[in-house]
């Protein structure tokens, strides 16, 4: 539903930057630690969808920190695939029984880091993954980032983007403000029910425009549900 936000913890900028490129090039948003400090900073102010964390760092390996995560009520169920020169089974088992969700040994190619990354997200959180969605009126593709109803384009702003495939994604269940909140804005403040409203509104705005702003019912008291014409 939404671009995964991935929290590489890398201390050579080089594979760091490289990385970050290919989850950018795959609409995944990374995010940059150079080491477990500055990862610990960031997840102070907001948590990722999941974790590449280098086993060989200075000061605070790998493994360390992976048990720190672990050992934390905020980070123990955060999603963790731990990179490394490492390729003995051992050292697999090691990670792996101190929480780590899978394991890549370097080098590895662009493509299996991907598909690892998405595997793991299956799993833990398959609502990041994002499927191209087709119901009777309405289309949508996450590829492109198109909306298309009867040949014709969609222009969505981007959090009405995001609840129209989270309302796609979850046809005709009812969603709660509160449900659609933590999916949408998941760890920001100051996100109310009204906020909420007024980004339906403006859903049913565009969609008005092909005359689907009927698919989304308000459901008195529990929140949203999109209904198929």
């Amino acid at each position: 539903m939404v671009n995964p936000n991935i929290l590489v913890v890398e201390d050579e900028e080089a594979i760091l930057e490289l990385i970050s490129l290919n989850l950018y090039q795959n609409n995944m948003n990374p995010i940059r630690a150079i080491n477990a400090v500055a990862a610990d900073g960031i997840l102070k102010n907001s948590l990722p969808d999941l974790i590449l964390l280098d086993w060989m760092m200075p000061e605070v390996s790998g493994l360390d920190y992976l048990k720190k995560l672990r050992a934390n009520t905020n980070t123990k169920n955060l999603p963790v695939i731990m990179l490394t020169a490492k390729d003995q089974e051992l050292n697999k088992l090691e990670g792996l029984d101190n929480g780590a969700d899978d394991y890549i040994t370097k080098p590895f190619s662009p493509r299996e880091l991907i598909s690892r990354i998405k595997t793991v997200l299956r799993r833990k959180a398959p609502d990041l993954i994002q499927n191209r969605i087709k119901l009777k009126n309405i289309e949508i593709n996450p590829e492109k980032h198109e909306i298309i109803s009867n040949g014709k384009l969609i222009k969505l702003g981007p959090t009405e983007y995001k609840l129209l495939y989270l309302f796609m994604a979850n046809n005709e269940k009812v969603l709660s403000r509160e449900l659609i909140i933590d999916k949408i804005w998941k760890n920001e403040s100051n996100i109310d029910d009204r906020t909420v409203d007024v980004h339906i509104k403006r859903l049913r705005a565009a969609l008005k425009e092909v005359k689907l702003d009927k698919i989304i019912e308000t459901i008195r008291g529990s929140g949203y549900k999109l209904i198929e014409n």
